[in-house]
């Protein structure tokens, strides 16, 4: 799964999607470098940059694996006690370490999430009125959305949805 940015214009969101997607959609929308844009990752909350130039980015050399396929081959190491546990599991060592982390992956994590409404809020909501009551009862696990409801609307949608587990 690709992950998907949220770009603002002051309080106001001005598109969603993935960094490619979003990059077109800002200039097919003008915006130009130095735009007074804000742009976040869904996944962590953190603010990142595009390039609105519309440059095309080189070619990323293949590398080893199936790339057609989005595989990519890399290493990672483990304990002996570790390869001899992948090897007596189904369908060898690549496919149990799949398994395991799409299972860790459909796991909400919920400390992550809070973090990456943290995040965004810290970002482009530090001045607004309640934000610290509102990071309280973000951090509390109750009564978030009570906390922002007299936030901007796009600015608050973000900040539950980001905050939601899952």
């Amino acid at each position: 799964m690709e992950e998907t940015f949220t770009a603002f214009e002051g309080s106001r969101r001005v598109a969603a999607g993935s960094r490619a997607e979003l990059t077109e959609r800002l200039i097919a929308a003008g915006y130009r470098p130095g735009a007074p844009l804000l742009v976040f990752s869904d996944l962590t909350g953190q603010e990142t940059d595009l390039d609105l130039t519309g440059r095309q980015m080189p070619a990323v050399p293949r590398g080893r694996g199936r790339p057609k396929l989005g595989v990519r081959a890399k290493e990672i190491t483990l304990l002996p006690r570790h390869w001899d546990w992948l090897a007596r599991q189904r369908g060898g060592a690549s496919a149990t370490i799949r398994r395991l982390i799409d299972t860790a992956m459909k796991a909400p994590d919920t400390g992550a999430r809070r973090d990456a409404a943290f995040r965004f809020c810290n970002a482009i909501a530090g001045d607004l009125p309640g934000f610290e009551e509102a990071m309280r009862a973000l951090y509390a696990g109750k009564g978030f959305a009570d906390a922002v409801a007299h936030w901007p609307r796009d600015i608050r949608a973000h900040a539950v949805r980001l905050a939601e587990p899952g």
